[in-house]
Formats: C-alpha cells, structure tokens, sequence
C-alpha cells in the first residue's frame, strides 16, 4: 500500500468528515501511530466543515429535544494526529494522484486553489438533498441535512407562531399555521413528528392560538412511508401520525409551491409559509467530476472490500458508494405448486376399516394447553372434568388421573421416602404442589379447590398443617399453654 510521494511522506487523502471518513481517520492513526510518530505518513481529512455531524439526532435539535453541540463532534479534537483541512474538493485526478481544495483562505484572498498530491484515495463526501424541477421549490423550500438548517427550521416555525398570533388578516394566518412536508422517509416523519410536539408545546403560550388551529401535511408519493422498516412498521407509523391530527397523504406529488401557494397531484390547493424538503439524496457531485467508475445511480460503483471496482489505491464507502450486499439472499427459483391438495378421505362407517390410533399420552392427545397446565403444576395434571376439578399426584394406581410426563432425575433422589417415586415429586417444590399430595399413611387426598389469584397454601410450623387443609382440626385442650416469658425489672438507681 505505500507509495512513496515527492516528498518521501505517503499521504493519505480522506475526502468527507461525516460518519465514514471521521471513522476512517481514526482507525488509520490508532493503527498506524508508529508511522505517523516518525512522519513517513500523513493523514489529510478534507471537508467544508470542521465537525461531523450525526445526522438521525437532527429532528431532536430542532425540536430542542437536545442541544446542537451535542449532535455535532470536533475532528480537530478527536483527530489530533490528522491534519484537518477546511475546504470543498473541486477536482480529483487520479491518474495524476492530484485533488484540488478550495480553501476558505483562498477565497478570501482570490489565490489559485491547492492542488494536493495524494498516494491513496478514500472517497466518501456523502449526499446531498435530491431537489426535483418543481416551480417555486428553489425559492422556498427549506433543507434537512445540516445542523444549520435543523436550527434555523425550529427558529422558522416559532417565527410562523408569533405572525399567526399577531396578525388579523385570515389568509396569513392560515398560511403561516400550515406546514407542509414532502418526503416519507425517516428525515422527514422525524423532523415532522419533533415539529409537531414542539409546536404544540409551545402554543400554550400564545393567547389566541390552539393545537387544533395548525395543520400539519406529510406528502408521500409512494404507496406507504419508512420503506426501510417494512410494510407493517409503515401502516403503523401512518395510523399514530393520523391520530394526532396529521394529514398523512399517499400517492401524492408536489406539483408547485410558487407564491407560497402549494399544489398537489391530487387536486387540492391551499396557502402555506413553510415547506421542507426531505425527497430522498443523492451522491455528492465531487463524484461525478472525479472520473471513478459509476453506477446508473451515480454513486461510485465499488467491490465487497470497499475499493473502487476496477481502481487502485481507490477506496470509498457511505451515500455516495454503491457497495453490493452479500448478506443478502439470492433469489430462488419459485417451486412449482402441486395441482390441488389431496382430499380428505371420507368418514369411517361403523364397523368398516381400521380405527384411528389415539395417543397413548391424554396431554400429548389435548394439545399444548393441557401441557402447560402440567408445566404450571410442577408434575401434577388436571382432570378433563373442568377447571375446578381436584388435582391427583402423578402415580400409578389412582383413578381418574391424567397422566404427565416423567420428570428428569433430581438430586438427591436416593434421599426419598419410600412410597415416592423420586423422578415424579421433587422435595423442592413449591409448597402449594406438596398439600395436595397424598399422606403415606394411605388416607385419601384431601378434595381441595383452587381459584386462579388465590394466595399459595402456607404451612404451620407449629401443627403441621396448611391453610388449605379441610377437616376438623385436632383437640387444642390437649396442649400445654404457653406463657410469655417475662423479663425483670431493673432495680432503681440511686442516682
């Protein structure tokens, strides 16, 4: 990978601050510290902007969710071993290995721009918003990609509040209380839905605006919104949205916003002060001038490895790469379906051909509720004579009982009483599961009801016996009483 440069330094060029390039800058100067110590490598991060900026916490700053410094991240402060250079890229030679900058300091003195040699390549610049031909949008559409704009769009709808609630004249104010979004994507149902709350938040404190005097429209040209989560995440999102009083509009087309008077693919017309634009991107047009192989798309037609396909010392990744997916499942051949499906054989009659085999196992036979209500009570099954019927222990010999599966061996099982079948009853269930077993003495069990939210049977520590017992109870009058022990007084003191 090294090359050596006019001046004995192989320099790295990362074109782009955002998400790819500030990750990419970094990983290079924790992996190649050594290099970068002896100066034999030079790491170069060029962007028009000195922070990145984390793009999916925009809708929460503008809505004032979270403050700005906290969705935009310092590269000199997190790159102190890259040199951060503040400038757009105008044009990449990579045959010549050759990128002109367009610093601000040139501008402002009226040089020439920098051209700065390179040795490898790492192109990720992003996107830019995707703007249609549509009359009016170039004059009063407002962006959503940048922290600025997420500012200034928050400042933008409190500004259309305070003209609503100052004004007399009904068009402009009707006007400036309509907000219009066009794009169903994840920018603008955020940005919409942050919007929203924080407008409605805030006209509590103006004496002659309500909630139910905004109107809120997201415009979709699409079947559905959030394709990226799926059909179902998408009907949801409309269904919430619509609930709060959100115009959510499917399969509908901007068709022209001139005179702050927007029109629609399906008829309707009406006047409104604020537009956003959230349409979809597209590549960074520093692509399209470097002269890389593209796409039908126009993003930078790459391999698996993240290298410009067919290129080298070429790299590139984000919006503006179109990297292939090999997670992805190929698409498979649909089988052919079977005709028609087999019909069911008819009934048996009395006597004729041989008879259904049935489980030997009545929780296997009654499906997977019967097999939860023995999970429930610990290797004890229910009766099919309903649901207040008595519990009976899983044991051979006992009438109407149904049987549950074996329990695994426990530990401890050569310690069982005899009579007890160790792999059956476990000494360490709850004490609900043991009152209902029966006594080894050979009386019967006990006929005990349960009730769903009952408290669980308690025993006594003193008799022995538990709180869902039914019986009489032995003769008390036998026992010894007990008298409270009583302590002495302490003899008065002199003093």
């Amino acid at each position: 990978m090294k090359t050596e440069s006019s001046d004995d330094v192989a320099r790295i060029l990362v074109v782009g601050g955002g998400y790819v390039g500030l990750y990419t800058a970094l990983h290079l100067q924790r992996t190649l510290k050594q290099e970068l110590r002896q100066g034999t490598v030079e790491i170069v991060v060029v962007d028009p902007e000195p922070y990145m900026t984390y793009q999916p916490f925009l809708p929460e700053a503008a809505a004032g969710s979270i403050s700005p410094r906290h969705v935009v991240v310092p590269l000199r402060r997190v790159l102190p071993h890259c040199t951060v250079l503040i400038g757009e890229i105008t044009a990449i030679d990579h045959t010549e290995r050759t990128a002109t900058v367009a610093t601000l300091a040139a501008e402002q003195a009226g040089d020439a721009d920098v051209v700065l040699p390179y040795d490898e390549l790492v192109l990720a610049p992003g996107s830019v918003s995707r703007t249609l031909p549509v009359p009016g949008l170039a004059d009063v559409g407002i962006g959503f990609k940048t922290v600025e704009e997420a500012i200034g769009l928050r400042n933008h709808v409190l500004e259309q509040l305070d003209i609503a609630s100052s004004t007399r004249d009904p068009e402009v104010r009707d006007a400036a209380l309509t907000f219009v979004f066009v794009g169903g994507g994840y920018a603008g149902v955020e940005a919409l839905a942050e919007l929203e709350d924080m407008a409605r938040y805030a006209v509590r404190y103006y004496h002659n605006v309500q909630p139910e005097d905004m109107k809120w429209i997201l415009v979709e040209a699409s079947g559905r919104i959030l394709p990226e989560v799926g059909a179902d995440m998408g009907r949801y999102t409309v269904r919430e949205l619509r609930a709060r009083n959100i115009d959510v509009r499917l399969e509908t087309r901007l068709e022209s916003c001139e005179k702050r008077i927007v029109r629609l693919s399906d008829g309707s017309r009406f006047p409104s002060r604020t537009l956003v634009w959230t349409a979809g991107v597209k590549a960074h047009p520093i692509v399209a001038a470097s002269k890389l192989p593209l796409t039908d798309h126009g993003r930078l037609r790459c391999t698996a490895a993240l290298r410009v396909d067919g290129v080298d010392h070429a790299w590139s990744a984000g919006d503006a790469a179109a990297v292939p997916d090999l997670t992805a499942p190929p698409a498979a051949a649909p089988t052919p379906r079977a005709p028609c499906a087999p019909e069911r054989p008819a009934r048996r009659a009395p006597g004729q051909g041989p008879r259904r085999e049935h489980h030997r196992d009545p929780a296997r036979r009654r499906g997977p509720r019967l097999r939860a209500q023995v999970r429930r009570f610990g290797g004890l099954a229910r009766p099919a004579q309903g649901r207040r019927a008595r519990l009976r222990p899983q044991a051979q010999g006992l009438p109407g009982l149904v049987h549950a599966p074996r329990l695994p061996p426990q530990p401890g099982a050569h310690l069982q009483p005899q009579g007890q079948d160790p792999r059956r009853v476990d000494p360490r269930r709850s004490v609900q599961a043991r009152d209902r077993l029966p006594r080894l003495t050979g009386e019967p069990a006990r006929r005990i009801r349960t009730r769903r939210g009952h408290r669980p049977a308690q025993r006594n520590q003193l008799t022995g016996r538990s709180t869902r017992d039914v019986g009489p109870r032995p003769d008390r009058s036998a026992r010894p009483l007990r008298t409270p022990a009583t302590t002495p007084r302490r003899p008065a003191s002199d003093g």
